[in-house]
């Protein structure tokens, strides 16, 4: 195999077509549509495969060749490298032009090099360099680290989401990085599954508004030096795996598909996304890297999408070793990319492999044309043949910026969730001068959660540290309970219980791991799935002995699923939930602990009591708590979606509709009176939900249709106004036709999904 890869590249590099005129490719005045014509037909068969190919860095690949054997390259889906392929030989392979893209590149440096090699091939094709960009470059070194999506989320910012997007774009252009593998717009619905905090979360519309924003704040209009190719992943069904692990089958009726999970990426699409990433899983059967219904006739003739579709790690590969719906890897090869795929992530079998599939006249060279248009395309717009270097000198003085810090900063303050509060917050320094601080996540970088490279301490703000900050007066004491929930140390669960009963108040910091360069000891993440939402190893022993002490003991959660902490809830005076606030999380958890700030965050997922309850979503059918389990709690989960407390107290009334009768094409004008009617400033998010209340198919209890951030002094109170459109009233029906049907429907407007916290009108379409 090796050997016929050299021997691809010299016939790349003897079969040149003659130049019998200008290079309209190197002509930056030129229209793209005919830069890429004239390049495309200079190119070898070769070349242009190779254009769809993908590897990993030399850095990446010399890494991981000296630790891991083959046998543990079959099913890490992290870490790479090619046995019998030298790093050599991807350094020639990128000299010839032979490959399209790389992926693990984590510095300006390695991106430059691989660059310059690409500038000695004869055509002197860009690389683009892809990377898991997914809360910030932090997948990368010495970049910001923002909160992860589901905290984003639960802040219902969609200005954030752009902005922290567009931040995001600049940083990675400042390394030589153009495509971002993000946003995940997958709609989370198993909290079993390791990538719920790769999300934003489980509600179709709020997912949609956030992914689009995303998209814009990436991409510009691609023809900017600051701007980077979004991806829109992963399609479809892969959040909500028949057994909550990532990559199972999913098995789900066009209905659901169409109502849940397309929606998003249907968005996406109009909102300008180029490329978008295929899910691991199978959907009803059939791969989603071979699936031809969603590849072609949804995605490219239904949507009319221009882009490239690109694969997950190695997923074309397992058309034929996981799903078995391929005899062999090259046979997975043909069926991927003649149901639409163009670009291949990632290896050293696809160039010779899919050359041989031309040759033989299975696949037609118009196919490979198709494909390489689409890549090509991309790397005009972005200026990567004008400008393929990044200027290391001025690198930094973008990354980490005091303006990217500082949206860091807002982003924590935005998106942690108060969840319970007694009274006991915010804290009063001058009544709990000693405090006892532990649990795994009180003083590891941990905070910043998964697809996070180690970055320097000075850039990171650990729990502890912002407490420290926060309040210099207080006495903290701190028990390290270590980084691994699996490998707690009874001595030091004891330790706390007993300095428990010296201190005034005491914070347990519990949650999940999920730093990836310790990947076999994560508990939570890509590829870290659980059998249950409990909390891991004796973190509940820790909790209820450092309670036990008599004082008052507050519960802070680090995490990026929703954990079932039904004890702690129904015990402890006080929860908070930090998901994975990013560098500066600790600082902000601290300054809401300490009321410097006042949490507006609402959960963008629905916490359960246990993993008995699921599925717990709040948008449920209206039959799916029609027998009550004969055991536990069935309907009521711990906090319900939309949910999240403040320091001050808000009042609505006044629910006003503009029409209680509309045509089907008419619109309802929705106002609400939200007043702040506590003794601090805030910021209140407003949920305007719908029900449609007769329908010819199930309709859920409840849809999530608008919302709004209304910042509030202390008592003021605003007018809030919504529209709902036609759109937000469609649904299939049983011919699967998108209708808006006749019959009442009912507005609730609240501060949560629950019923306790809406106010109710009802309006007829006729």
């Amino acid at each position: 195999m090796k050997n016929m890869l050299i021997a691809m590249g010299l016939m790349a590099s003897v079969c040149i077509q003659a130049d019998n005129g200008k290079q309209i490719y190197k002509d930056a005045s030129a229209p793209v549509r005919d830069r890429v014509e004239d390049l495309l037909g200079r190119m070898t068969l070769e070349e242009k495969v190779g254009q769809m190919n993908q590897f990993v860095g030399i850095e990446h690949i010399r890494a991981n060749s000296a630790v891991m054997t083959e046998e543990e390259l079959r099913n890490n889906t992290a870490n790479a490298f090619y046995p019998g392929v030298t790093e050599a030989d991807v350094e020639r392979w990128t000299e010839e032009g032979l490959i399209g893209s790389f992926l693990h590149v984590l510095t300006i440096e390695e991106a430059n090099y691989l660059q310059s090699l690409a500038m000695k091939s004869r055509l002197q094709i860009p690389i683009i360099f892809g990377i898991d960009a997914i809360h910030g470059n932090a997948h990368a070194p010495d970049n910001t680290v923002y909160p992860t999506n589901i905290n984003l989320a639960c802040s219902f910012d969609t200005e954030l989401a752009y902005r922290i997007a567009r931040q995001t774009a600049k940083e990675m252009r400042a390394m030589n990085m153009h495509w971002t593998f993000n946003p995940n717009v997958e709609v989370a619905r198993d909290p079993r599954w390791g990538r719920v905090g790769e999300t934003f979360g489980e509600d179709p519309y709020l997912v949609t508004l956030l992914g689009v924003e995303s998209v814009k704040g990436y991409q510009g209009d691609l023809n900017s030096p600051e701007d980077v190719l979004a991806c829109i992943k992963h399609f479809v069904g892969g959040s909500q795996p028949i057994n909550g692990t990532n990559g199972s089958p999913t098995d789900l009726s066009e209905r659901t598909i169409r109502e849940v999970f397309f929606p998003p990426f249907e968005a996406g699409v109009k909102a300008g996304a180029m490329s978008l990433m295929t899910a691991h899983n199978e959907l009803n059967g059939i791969p989603c890297h071979s699936n031809e219904w969603l590849m072609q006739e949804v995605l490219r003739e239904e949507w009319k999408f221009p882009g490239f579709v690109v694969s997950d790690w190695m997923d074309i590969e397992h058309i034929h070793d996981l799903h078995a719906t391929a005899e062999n890897i090259k046979e997975a090869f043909y069926q991927s990319i003649m149901a639409g795929m163009d670009m291949h992530m990632h290896g050293v079998h696809w160039n010779e492999m899919v050359v041989e599939l031309v040759r033989e006249g299975r696949i037609p060279e118009a196919r490979i044309d198709e494909s390489v248009r689409r890549i090509l395309d991309i790397k005009f717009r972005m200026g990567l043949f004008e400008q393929p270097f990044a200027d290391p000198e001025q690198s930094m003085k973008i990354r980490l910026s005091a303006e990217h810090r500082a949206t860091a900063l807002e982003a924590a303050r935005n998106g942690i969730v108060l969840l319970k509060n007694d009274g006991i917050l915010p804290l009063d320094a001058a009544k709990y001068k000693n405090v006892l601080v532990t649990g795994i996540n009180a003083d590891d970088a941990n905070i910043m959660g998964d697809w996070t490279a180690p970055q320097k301490e000075e850039n990171v703000i650990t729990i502890l540290k912002g407490l420290r900050q926060v309040a210099p007066g207080t006495y903290f004491t701190f028990v390290d309970q270590g980084w691994d929930p699996r490998n707690m140390d009874p001595a030091k669960v004891a330790e706390a219980a007993e300095k428990a009963k010296d201190a005034d108040l005491n914070i347990v910091v519990a949650g999940e791991y999920m730093m990836r360069f310790r990947w076999e000891d994560r508990t939570d993440g890509e590829d870290t799935d659980r059998s249950d939402i409990d909390l891991v190893g004796l973190q509940n022993e820790l909790i209820e002995r450092v309670a036990a002490s008599g004082k008052p003991t507050i519960l802070v959660l680090v995490s990026g699923r929703p954990l079932g902490v039904e004890w702690a809830a129904d015990n402890l005076p006080a929860i908070v939930e930090a998901w994975a606030p990013g560098m500066y999380g600790g600082q902000a958890v601290a300054e809401i602990l300490y009321g410097e700030v006042n949490p507006s965050a609402k959960l963008a997922v629905t916490i359960p009591r246990s993993v008995g309850q699921i599925q717990m979503i709040y948008n449920h059918k209206p039959s799916q708590y029609f027998h009550p389990y004969a055991a536990g709690k069935l309907s009521t989960p711990l906090w319900p979606f939309g949910y999240g407390l403040s320091y001050t107290t808000y009042q609505y009334d006044d629910l006003t509709l503009s029409s209680k009768e509309i045509a089907k094409d008419g619109t309802v004008d929705v106002s609400v009176r939200v007043t702040n009617t506590g003794s601090r400033d805030g910021v209140e998010i407003v949920q305007l939900y719908l029900r449609d209340v007769y329908s010819s198919v199930t309709r859920p209890v409840k849809e999530l249709k608008d919302f709004a951030r209304v910042p509030l002094k202390a008592g003021e109170s605003k007018v809030v106004n919504f529209t709902i459109t036609p759109d937000k009233l469609a649904f299939y029906d049983q011919k699967m036709n998108r209708i808006v049907e006749p019959g009442d429907f009912i507005v609730m407007v609240g501060a949560s999904s629950a019923d306790e916290d809406l106010i109710k009108e009802t309006f007829t379409v006729k």
